[in-house]
C-alpha cells in the first residue's frame, strides 16, 4: 500500500546518483584547470629555445628547470587524475543514472498495471453486487404484489396469474445475478489475493533491488573516486623527490667555477707604478753647479723622440718606423689590435706617461689607416670569424669549441661517405638492386664537404695555436717584467729615465732593456699570420699611404687576409714586408691547404 512513497524514494535516489556526478564532474574541472594552470605556470617560466652558447650552465638554473620539468609531469598526474575519474567515475554514474531511469520506469509501470487490473477486478464484482441487489429488490417487489393480488378478493384471476409470472421471472433473474455476484467476488478475491501477496511484492522487490545496486554503484564510484587519486601518489612522490634531488644538486662552488670560466679574460693586472723622484734635477743642480736643459725644451725633444721610438713598435704591417708618423694618441697606447682587428687592453705603466705628454702637447691626433678601417669593422660588422674581438681565455675556448663541432661534423661526413662506397659496392655485384652512378652526385658532395670542413679545421686549429702561444708568451713576459721591475725601481722617473751622467739624461719613455713594454711585445713577438693564398700584381701600386704595400706589376704576394668588402686585401713579400694593396689592382688566387709566411 506504499507504492506512492516508494515512488518517492526511488526517484530521490535517482536524483542522489546525478548530484554526484555533478560533484564529480566539477571536481574533474577542478583538476584540468590545475593541471592546465600549472602547465601554463611551468610555460611561463621555462626557457625558450636558445643558442648552445646561451644555454643555462648553473647548478641553480639547472635545478630550477629541473623543478619545472617535474612540475610538468606533475601536472601531468593531475590530468591523468581528472580522465581517471572522467572514465571510471562520472561516465560510469551517468550510464547507470540512465539505466536505472529506464529500469525504475519499468517496474513503476507494472506496479500501475497491477493496481489497474485490481481496481477493474473491483469494478466488475461491485456491478456485479449492485445488479443482484438491485434485482433482489424488484423481486421483493414482485413477491410483495402477488401475494396483495392473492388476498385481494376482488383481484382477477388474470392479474393473479401474471404477478405470479412477474414474480417467478424476478427470482429468477435474482438468482442468475446471485450467481454472478459470487463469480466475480471470488474472482476479486482471488485477484486481490494474487495483487497484494505476489504482484506487487515481486515489484517490490525488484525496486529494492534497484536502490540497492544503486546504493552499491555509489560505494564503488566513491572508492574509485579516492583510487584515481591514489594512483598517481607514487608518481607525484616521485616528482617530489625529483624536485628534492633537484635542490641538492644546486652546487655553489661549481656555479662560482662557471662565472670565473665565463668571464675569464686571460688579461694581465696593472703593474706597480714606480716612485716618481722629482727632487733629482734639483740636488744634481747644485751638487754638479750646472744648469740643466729647460723643463720645456725637454718635454719638446721627449715628446718627439717618444714617439718616434714607440711609433716604430706600434706599425702592425712590418718592424721598421715611417719617417713622419703622427703621434700616437691615448687610446692606442692603451690598446692593441690583432692581425684580425680586435681590440683589448694591454696594462702596463708606461700609457700613464704617455698621457701626460699628450695632455701638455695637446697637438691633434690622427689615426692611422689600419685604425680607421679596423675600427669600421668593429663597430659595424657582426662578431669576427676568428672571435679576436674576444679576450684571449674566451677567444681560446670558442674556438676549442668550434674544433670539437667541427670534428663531430666531419667524422659524420665520414660516416656518411663509408655508407655510400659500401651501398656503391652493393650496386655494383647487384646491379639490379640499383644503379650505382646515382650515387656519384652525393658521393661527390659528401667528398666536397670532408675538404670544406677540413680546411675549416685547419684554420682554427692555426687561429687556436695562436692564441695558446699569446697566452704562454704573455705569462713569460709578466714574470720578466715583474724581475726587471724590481731591478730599475730606483733609477725610474714618472716621465723618463736617466743615467748617472746628468747631461746624458734625457726625459723619454723608459727603456727596452731596463723596462720592458708589454705593449710593443704583442707585436714585435707575434708570430706572422699564415698565407691563404697568393697574387700577381696587375699593375704598379706606389702605397705612400700608412698601412698599404707598394708593388710592381706582375710582382707575387703572398696573400694573408682577404678582402673584406672594402676594396682592400692584406698581403706579404717574401722578405716579410706586410701591407693592403687594392684588391682591383691584383689577381688573387686562394689556395685550399694555407702555408706559413
Amino acid at each position: 500500500d506504499q507504492f506512492d512513497n516508494l515512488d518517492k524514494h526511488t526517484q530521490w535516489g535517482i536524483d542522489f546518483l546525478e548530484k554526484y556526478a555533478k560533484f564529480v564532474k566539477e571536481r574533474i574541472e577542478i583538476e584540468q584547470n590545475y593541471a592546465k594552470q600549472l602547465r601554463n605556470l611551468v610555460k611561463k617560466y621555462c626557457p625558450k629555445r636558445s643558442p648552445k652558447d646561451e644555454e643555462p650552465r648553473f647548478t641553480s638554473c639547472l635545478a630550477f628547470f629541473n623543478i619545472l620539468n617535474e612540475l610538468n609531469d606533475y601536472a601531468g598526474q593531475r590530468e591523468v587524475v581528472a580522465e581517471e575519474m572522467g572514465h571510471r567515475v562520472y561516465g560510469e554514474l551517468m550510464r547507470y543514472s540512465h539505466d536505472l531511469k529506464t529500469e525504475r520506469k519499468m517496474h513503476l509501470q507494472e506496479g500501475r498495471k497491477a493496481q489497474q487490473y485490481l481496481d477493474m477486478c473491483w469494478k466488475q464484482m461491485d456491478n456485479s453486487k449492485k445488479k443482484f441487489e438491485r434485482e433482489c429488490r424488484e423481486a421483493e417487489k414482485a413477491q410483495q404484489s402477488y401475494e396483495r393480488l392473492d388476498n385481494d378478493t376482488n383481484a382477477t384471476k388474470a392479474d393473479v396469474e401474471k404477478a405470479k409470472q412477474q414474480l417467478n421471472l424476478r427470482t429468477h433473474m435474482a438468482d442468475e445475478n446471485k450467481n454472478e455476484y459470487a463469480a466475480q467476488l471470488q474472482n476479486f478475491n482471488g485477484e486481490q489475493h494474487k495483487h497484494y501477496y505476489i504482484v506487487i511484492p515481486q515489484i517490490y522487490k525488484q525496486l529494492q533491488e534497484m536502490d540497492e545496486r544503486r546504493t552499491i554503484k555509489l560505494s564503488e564510484c566513491y572508492k574509485g573516486f579516492a583510487d584515481s587519486e591514489r594512483k598517481v601518489i607514487p608518481i607525484i612522490s616521485k616528482c617530489l623527490e625529483g624536485m628534492i634531488l633537484a635542490a641538492k644538486s644546486v652546487d655553489e662552488h661549481r656555479d662560482s667555477q662557471l662565472v670565473i670560466d665565463c668571464f675569464k679574460s686571460g688579461f694581465e693586472p696593472p703593474g706597480d707604478f714606480p716612485f716618481e723622484d722629482y727632487s733629482q734635477n734639483i740636488y744634481r743642480t747644485i751638487s754638479d753647479g750646472t744648469i740643466s736643459t729647460p723643463k720645456q725644451e725637454g718635454m719638446r725633444i721627449d715628446s718627439k723622440t717618444t714617439v718616434g721610438k714607440a711609433k716604430g713598435k706600434l706599425w702592425l704591417f712590418g718592424k721598421k718606423p715611417k719617417p713622419q708618423s703622427p703621434p700616437l694618441t691615448p687610446t692606442s697606447l692603451y690598446t692593441s689590435s690583432t692581425p684580425n682587428g680586435s681590440q683589448y687592453p694591454i696594462f702596463s705603466i708606461e700609457p700613464v706617461h704617455y698621457c701626460m705628454s699628450d695632455i701638455k702637447t695637446g697637438k691633434p691626433r690622427i689615426p692611422s689607416f689600419r685604425s680607421l678601417k679596423r675600427g669600421y669593422f668593429y663597430l659595424q660588422g657582426p662578431a669576427l670569424e676568428d672571435f679576436s674581438h674576444l679576450p684571449p681565455e674566451q677567444r681560446r675556448k670558442k674556438l676549442q669549441q668550434r674544433i670539437d663541432e667541427l670534428n663531430r661534423e666531419l667524422q659524420k661526413e665520414t660516416d656518411q661517405k663509408d655508407a655510400l662506397i659500401k651501398m656503391k659496392d652493393v650496386y655494383e655485384k647487384n646491379p639490379q638492386m640499383g644503379d650505382p652512378g646515382s650515387l656519384q652526385p652525393k658521393l661527390t658532395e659528401t667528398m666536397s664537404n670532408m675538404d670544406r670542413l677540413r680546411m675549416e679545421i685547419h684554420k682554427n686549429e692555426a687561429w687556436l695555436s695562436e692564441v695558446e702561444g699569446k697566452v704562454a708568451a704573455r705569462s713569460d713576459r709578466r714574470h720578466s717584467s715583474d724581475i726587471n721591475h724590481l731591478v730599475t725601481q730606483g733609477r725610474e722617473s714618472p716621465e723618463g729615465s736617466y743615467t748617472d751622467d746628468a747631461n746624458q739624461e734625457v726625459r723619454g719613455p723608459p727603456q727596452q732593456h731596463a723596462h720592458p713594454n708589454e705593449f710593443d711585445d704583442e707585436f714585435e713577438d707575434d708570430d706572422p699570420l699564415p698565407a691563404i693564398g697568393h697574387c700577381k700584381a696587375l699593375y704598379p701600386f706606389d702605397g705612400h699611404n700608412e698601412g698599404t704595400l707598394a708593388m710592381k706589376e706582375g710582382e707575387i704576394l703572398y696573400i694573408i687576409e682577404e678582402d673584406k668588402g672594402d676594396g682592400w686585401t692584406r698581403a706579404r713579400r717574401h722578405n716579410g714586408e706586410e701591407g693592403y694593396v687594392p684588391t682591383s689592382y691584383i689577381d688573387v688566387t686562394l689556395e685550399k691547404n694555407s702555408k706559413g709566411a
